[in-house]
């Protein structure tokens, strides 16, 4: 590895960051009000306080941009797919109507393995935990109405994650809208899925390969597309601490990096685009302390391990989801104050953008009252509760300040240990994540039921549980789907199709970029399986092994 300076980043007086930093960016940039005050007319400072990782100063301990939310707040996404496309646009519409600001989109299990909607594996599960997407027909349905080049979507995504990309794209393409305009985030996240969640289909080897080709061509042509969203979420959701979740993500992410250079690709130019996708759980000061050190752990690995320079490369940014796992099914209406807490620390450790869980997701899909009192939880930390008008308002408290050192030095010592196992890939094919994520979560568990943890209205203050409406996802609409995947079936030239399938599956053997030859095959209504059937018989399919 190219290794950089390992001296420290610039410290700044205030003074310094005022005139240098701040004021240059408030220039440009605008802030939401002239001057920022109490309610009772106590005048407020953009930040306070000096040293290293000022805001918008590597490592960026303090927040990627000079002026955070003073000048414009977080994205408020709330994640949601179900039953149909038609039905889950509806939704989005409902959403962006109640003043969410980008989409995040949950596709259902079978898209996000690569299996069309009517193969016998995926019946049982079409439109159940997200939306089924087999065609581009689908997506032009999903996508009926939203304005591509205006509002901002992440998707949820990993094994297929070129597809979906491809056919967001080529929905955008049918509507005169050029790639070099539309936003966005791809999760793509492979190396968590063998760790922690396992919707995968390749083998690692083959994973990589199309990740690294979503790298160089997004690079070049979707500039504002974010290529990847390294995620910590599912690692956390699994059962792993905190430490543990940043650790093994950062190191996912060096993985990523080490493969992108080995492709010839420049980390100044593609690490720009790269992104983090966080959990935010109960513990307050630890998640908090957690996003901070993320920062300044990536802007150090950037720059030591791959000689990064530019400034934009070395930005951590993340997007963070609240906890479902700690989400309890009795009482549900307590997962409206876990929540709360969870978006707070969020918003206060200097999250991108935020999805807020509905308090009934213990129980089932969210019904529209629970998603939008979710989003209202957001919109009310923004406008009303104060917290978005300093920048790090919390950093410089000596606890604060003495966490973050603690979470980082832990997360240290674990990417050591990963690196002496010969890296992320290594150490996930070692078993060494699962094994570290499944000793901690097996700890939780046991101090929950022992009550030594108390968790409110699940182990105390039990009370006398009233039923809930839960939402339930309409059975005909995989029906609907089904009928749909008939349709694109019927409309397409048979002819073009098998050509285009033929040539993804020549292209994998080689080494040639595949997005080109994806592109052209959504177009031509090459459906998600069908293209995932052709990359399979070149790469493999995926077949785990027992960690224990």
């Amino acid at each position: 590895m190219v290794e950089g300076s390992e001296e420290e980043f610039p410290r700044m007086t205030q003074e310094e960051w005022r005139t240098q930093v701040y004021e240059p960016a408030r220039a440009r940039f605008g802030e939401r009000r002239e001057e920022f005050r109490t309610p009772s007319e106590l005048l407020l400072e953009p930040c306070y306080g000096e040293g290293e990782g000022m805001p918008g100063v590597p490592p960026y301990t303090r927040g990627v941009q000079p002026t955070m939310y003073r000048s414009r707040f977080w994205t408020m996404r709330q994640y949601s797919g179900f039953g149909s496309a038609r039905e889950t646009n509806k939704r989005f519409r409902y959403l962006l109507e109640q003043g969410q600001s980008g989409l995040s989109v949950a596709f259902d299990l079978p898209t996000q393995m690569g299996y069309d909607s009517d193969h016998p594996l995926a019946l049982p599960e079409v439109g159940k935990v997200g939306v089924p997407i087999n065609s581009l027909l689908d997506m032009e349905r999903l996508l009926d109405g939203i304005p591509l080049d205006k509002v901002s979507t992440s998707m949820t995504i990993n094994a297929t994650a070129p597809i979906l990309l491809a056919l967001y794209l080529a929905v955008a393409k049918k509507r005169g809208i050029p790639m070099d305009k539309v936003s966005g985030t791809i999760q793509n996240d492979i190396l968590k899925e063998y760790a922690a969640r396992g919707t995968y289909r390749f083998p690692v080897q083959g994973s990589m390969r199309l990740i690294t080709d979503v790298f160089a061509f997004a690079t070049e042509n979707v500039p504002k597309w974010n290529t990847i969203s390294i995620s910590g979420y599912h690692i956390r959701e699994a059962g792993s601490t905190a430490v543990q979740e940043l650790a093994f993500t950062l190191a996912n992410g060096l993985a990523y990096v080490e493969a992108a250079r080995a492709r010839g690709l420049d980390p100044n130019v593609f690490g720009r685009r790269l992104s983090f996708f966080f959990n935010a759980h109960n513990d307050f000061f630890e998640e908090i302390a957690k996003f901070r050190a993320a920062r300044r752990m990536w802007a150090r690995f950037m720059r030591e391990r791959f000689g990064v320079t530019d400034k934009k490369a070395l930005m951590l940014r993340f997007h963070t989801q609240t906890a479902g796992s700690t989400l309890t099914s009795q009482q549900p209406l307590n997962n409206v104050a876990r929540v709360t807490v969870q978006a707070l620390s969020a918003v206060l450790g200097g999250t991108q953008s935020l999805h807020t869980n509905a308090m009934d997701e213990a129980l089932g899909l969210p019904t529209e009252l629970s998603a939008r009192t979710a989003l209202r939880t957001q919109q009310i930390l923004a406008y009303e509760s104060g917290v978005a008008d300093v920048v790090d308002p919390l950093g410089g408290s000596p606890f604060v300040e003495a966490l973050t050192d603690a979470v980082e030095e832990g997360a240290q010592a674990l990417i050591q240990k990963i690196d002496e196992l010969g890296g992320a890939v290594a150490a996930i094919e070692a078993g060494f994540y699962q094994e570290e994520i499944h000793r901690s979560a097996m700890r939780w568990q046991r101090e929950v039921e022992q009550g030594e943890r108390v968790i409110v209205g699940l182990n105390r203050f039990e009370v006398e549980e009233e039923e809930v409406e839960v939402f339930r996802v309409d059975d005909s609409l995989r029906e609907e789907t089904l009928e749909d995947l008939e349709e694109c079936r019927r409309r397409r030239d048979p002819q073009a199709v098998a050509a285009a399938l033929d040539r993804i599956q020549e292209v994998a053997r080689g080494d040639e970029n595949l997005m080109p030859h994806i592109l052209h095959a959504v177009g031509v209504l090459a459906t998600v399986g069908e293209i995932c059937d052709r990359l399979e018989r070149v790469f493999g399919k995926y077949l785990p092994g027992s960690a224990f």
